[in-house]
């Protein structure tokens, strides 16, 4: 029996555009951010959705909303899809880190493993809640349609275990403001099956 998902990063935020970690701040959409995701929802890819999952921040609550409305669902809200929890970096710009932290940013996106943030989580800490996120959520809606709304680091480390891609790798996965990612879960052989990307073609219309 297949599970489909399409797993969508929220709209953009004042913090995504000035170049700001975010992390677990509660950083609200801007009305641009609010526009991407009507967009995705008014072009939606998928005909049917059997349930939307989303992180409890803001940002993700207000865009699974727009596309939960569409198709008359209620919103189904976990901790488990936060974003990284970036400690003492959240708000700093990568700049203000290099200067506070030499080299910090460069480790973070060359060997995102060995990275230690203040006070914040570490990338094996964020492997193991998204992995146990969305074994859950698929092993509650076998056979149906699911959408997630996430964050960039979160949707990135999703893709990877899905796609078998190696973790120090995970930068190499784009993830776009609103941009949706589809694939497929068979659980017959246990196997995923990946279909699209980041893909962004609703922001063209």
């Amino acid at each position: 029996m297949l599970t489909k998902i399409i797993l969508i990063r929220h709209g953009q935020t004042t913090w995504n555009i000035e170049g700001r970690f975010q992390g677990q701040s509660d950083v609200e959409l801007m009305p641009e951010g609010i526009e991407q995701a009507q967009k995705l929802a008014d072009s939606f890819p998928l005909t049917t959705l059997d349930a939307v999952y989303c992180s409890d921040l803001k940002r993700t609550r207000c865009t699974a909303k727009i596309i939960a409305d569409k198709f008359n669902l209620p919103l189904n809200t976990t901790a488990q899809l936060r974003e990284m929890n970036f400690g003492k970096w959240e708000g700093m710009f990568f700049d203000d880190i290099n200067k506070k932290w030499p080299n910090a940013i460069n480790n973070f996106f060359a060997d995102p493993l060995s990275i230690t943030i203040p006070d914040g989580e570490t990338f094996s800490q964020v492997q193991n809640r998204a992995i146990d996120a969305i074994d859950n959520i698929i092993s509650n809606n076998s056979g149906n349609t699911i959408a997630i709304v996430a964050h960039g680091a979160i949707n990135r480390t999703i893709l990877s275990y899905a796609a078998n891609i190696p973790f120090n790798h995970i930068w190499s996965v784009a993830q776009s403001n609103t941009a949706y990612n589809i694939f497929s879960y068979d659980d017959e052989y246990k196997k995923f099956y990946i279909h699209t990307i980041n893909n962004t073609s609703h922001l063209l219309v």
